[in-house]
């Protein structure tokens, strides 16, 4: 029994510690699938994370903070659409802009509004999907937030938007041969606009999840580079939703591990377990180097 409840106590740790991550890949790989690099996951992780604790704790209701963090969200996504696409800055560069305006001015914002993240804000609750949250492990999966069960959908839902539609054939067109795109009649900036800012609402419902479900307060920083590790996701999943979120759960399962070892007592110092997941990250592009093939106009200016 013991075995069993540090199984499934482990099991709930390694989805909520996915789920954020998740998002951000999933938002990733439209942006990408667009020719668009998106490093500003990480400041979009903080802008959902800031925006719903902000507008929860204001209105006294979640739901209208989440609808108003991935209205943020999308914002952030055409700020980086303009910013590359319309003025042709360079991708890393705006992305890197954008994740460190967005670090101080949510840190700020953390020191104003929630005296430096020592507020409870009200959550997202688990609900008893189909009564089955009794079932021993599987009964974990049955007793999650409504996020979760989005995302449940979303997964087979971009697979499908992406590899069998019209829209899908589009996106993955302007991401490989945006001139031959374009020569077909295609607005590549159009459609680049609408990826990038659908990847922003994605990316940001992770980091209402982080601040809603996971830990139920804001604090500064609270993404610690999750939106790297979703990007790293990306790319060992090959720019594939199902592949993407399989990577995620095992980068969350490493950073669920990691925890439990501190918890060991086995005096290892614990900044070489935190840092695990990124070291499992690396390991994973350096076996995927020359194998994984990203499109061929991503970060490429037009």
């Amino acid at each position: 029994m013991t075995n069993i409840n540090f199984f499934s106590d482990y099991l709930s740790a390694t989805i909520r510690l996915s789920v954020p991550l998740a998002f951000a890949a999933l938002g990733g790989i439209f942006s990408e699938r667009s020719g668009i690099l998106n490093i500003a996951l990480e400041g979009m992780l903080l802008t959902g994370a800031f925006i719903s604790a902000a507008v929860s704790i204001s209105t006294e209701n979640v739901w209208i903070g989440t609808l108003v963090a991935i209205f943020a969200g999308g914002i952030l996504g055409l700020i980086h659409a303009y910013l590359c696409v319309s003025l042709k800055v360079n991708q890393l560069v705006s992305g890197l802009a954008i994740n460190l305006a967005v670090s101080g001015l949510t840190a700020y914002g953390a020191r104003v509004l929630f005296d430096s993240g020592t507020i409870a804000l009200p959550g997202i609750e688990n609900i008893n999907f189909l009564g089955l949250k009794h079932l021993q492990i599987l009964g974990i999966l049955f007793n999650q937030d409504l996020l979760f069960y989005l995302l449940l959908l979303l997964i087979p839902v971009s697979t499908y938007i992406i590899f069998h539609t019209s829209w899908g054939l589009t996106l993955r067109a302007v991401g490989e041969y945006p001139q031959a795109a374009a020569t077909a009649g295609i607005s590549v900036s159009l459609v680049r606009y609408l990826s990038v800012g659908f990847s922003g609402c994605l990316a940001s419902l992770g980091g209402v999840y982080l601040a809603l479900v996971h830990v139920k307060f804001f604090t500064e920083g609270m993404s610690s580079g999750k939106g790297f590790i979703a990007l790293a996701a990306i790319i060992f999943g090959r720019w594939h939703p199902v592949n993407s979120v399989l990577a995620c759960l095992l980068f969350g399962a490493t950073e669920a591990l990691q925890l439990r070892v501190q918890a060991f007592n086995l005096n290892i110092p614990y900044q070489f377990l935190e840092m695990l997941p990124y070291v499992i990250a690396l390991l994973a592009l350096i076996g995927l180097a020359g194998k994984s093939t990203p499109p061929a106009a991503l970060g490429k200016r037009q």
